[in-house]
């Protein structure tokens, strides 16, 4: 009777010991499920140039037929957070954010201005037709998608309207500060 105890009082135990060690969870998983679940997920590269400080300037000029458009009022200067101009040089525009086109500059500017037509803060309009058309130009080079075109550091715009030859335009290209 004594062999019969011995042996059910180890076939307990060895019941106990499969339940508690073999179907317990290992602590190395439970450490790894926890740390899958808190680990930050990581920014992609492509995310990371949006907190990236942008800081640069490019310049422009705008003529209708032949007269250069000066924008030293104060209804012009500092109206936009991501690109803006200002008193002291009116014809610079502060670039502040990634990704901003010419038309985003201007649409903050209190004038309008489509591939075709000038209106300007005045209410003079100058719109392509018999008396001129509405030219773009970048960095010397005619560009008809202009105001689609990201702003970059050191771009150089011209804007004219009017019946201007290649060599009048090349004067007011001229004008536009480097």
């Amino acid at each position: 009777m004594n062999k019969n105890i011995l042996v059910l009082i180890l076939a307990v135990i060895l019941i106990f010991g499969y339940l508690f060690f073999l179907k317990k969870p290992s602590t190395t998983s439970q450490q790894v499920n926890i740390q899958k679940q808190t680990e930050p997920k990581k920014e992609s590269s492509s995310n990371t140039n949006i907190l990236e400080t942008i800081d640069y300037k490019a310049s422009f000029a705008i003529f209708t037929n032949g007269v250069f458009r000066v924008f030293t009022a104060a209804m012009y200067h500092n109206l936009s957070s991501d690109a803006f101009i200002q008193a002291d040089n009116p014809n610079i525009v502060h670039v502040k954010k990634n990704g901003i086109t010419w038309d985003d500059f201007f649409k903050t500017l209190p004038f309008k201005l489509t591939k075709d037509c000038l209106t300007t803060g005045t209410g003079e309009t100058f719109c392509t037709g018999r008396d001129g058309s509405l030219k773009f130009y970048l960095n010397g080079v005619g560009n008809d998608n202009l105001l689609d075109t990201i702003i970059t550091s050191g771009d150089r715009v011209l804007i004219t309207f009017g019946k201007e030859n290649e060599t009048q335009i090349q004067k007011q290209f001229e004008q536009v500060p480097q």
